[in-house]
């Protein structure tokens, strides 16, 4: 009898599917990933950044992977398979400047030198906040290309007059210039939509399918405990990012865990399509043909 049981465990756990999610390790968008209970045969990939986690999931390494919606654009064109099939956050970015440089508004960004990440939303919401001021990134400022973690430092150092990023490096950027600094943003102009991106081949394997659907069921609880036990989520997130619990309880409010696939995220689609069409040097394509890249079928299955 404990023979038979053994054997059952044992073939129980073999049977589970195997599914890898690579997860961007630096962000709080992460957060209902990193907090969701882990299911049997379920591995999480830490990465560095979005770029790496959606490079993995473009080549296979991973069934599963966490990003903007810039990078899932950027990728399906490699890869037409590549499906959101959650937003896991909406996040609102900031452009973080120098008072001394004489920066009091967005206008006040003509001609000056200003840092963002390359080809990412950080580009994508400086462009835009630059546009919604009628500038150009192209021709009205001096573009330099940073990672996060490099933003604070260079604001410091007066490299830069301004960034423009996510959180926690807006924050770090706020610390780190104390007084001088000055905060410009406009979350109708941009608010990032962080999602759980996976691939048709993933979707059409049963067994895998069934495994990522229970994971977004784990994923549903934890991002309602993020929305209802904020300080708990907090304080657990902080170990899995490296950043301090108290710099992610003030940029909170920068921060929303929907768990849902929003009606709008079609048109949010073709607005950051024009901007990634441009980093490919191609055409935009047309809404239609952006819709099928959203897949609402696994989390009508995982509320069921």
């Amino acid at each position: 009898m404990r023979y038979a049981l053994l054997t059952f465990f044992v073939f129980a756990a073999t049977a589970a599917a195997q599914i890898k999610i690579a997860v961007n390790a630096t962000t709080i968008e992460s957060a209902p990933i990193f907090l969701a209970e882990r299911m049997p045969g379920m591995q999480i990939v830490p990465v560095p950044n979005g770029r790496m986690a959606m490079e993995q999931l473009l080549h296979g390494s991973v069934d599963a992977a966490t990003g903007s919606e810039t990078q899932m654009l950027l990728n399906s064109i490699a890869e037409p398979g590549i499906r959101i099939i959650l937003t896991l956050a909406e996040a609102r970015y900031r452009i973080i400047a120098r008072r001394s440089a004489g920066i009091r508004r967005v206008e006040d960004l003509r001609g000056k030198t200003v840092g963002a990440t390359a080809n990412t939303s950080s580009q994508y919401f400086l462009r835009e906040m630059l546009r919604n001021a009628g500038l150009l990134l192209d021709t009205d400022v001096r573009f330099v290309n940073l990672e996060g973690p490099d933003m604070p430092a260079a604001l410091k150092r007066e490299d830069v007059a301004a960034v423009a990023i996510w959180e926690p490096h807006a924050q770090n950027s706020i610390e780190a210039l104390g007084g001088d600094a000055i905060v410009l943003e406009n979350s109708s102009v941009y608010r990032e939509r962080f999602n759980l991106n996976t691939t048709t081949k993933v979707l059409q394997d049963p067994d895998k399918r069934r495994a990522l659907i229970d994971f977004l069921r784990a994923v549903l609880r934890a991002s309602g405990r993020a929305r209802s036990h904020a300080g708990e989520t907090q304080m657990q997130l902080a170990s899995f990012i490296n950043t301090p619990a108290a710099t992610i309880a003030r940029v909170w409010k920068q921060f929303r865990f929907p768990a849902n696939l929003s009606g709008d995220l079609p048109e949010v689609l073709g607005n950051v399509e024009i901007f990634v069409a441009a980093v490919q040097n191609r055409q935009p394509r047309p809404r239609a043909a952006l819709t099928p890249l959203i897949d609402t079928s696994p989390l009508a299955d995982a509320r069921r």
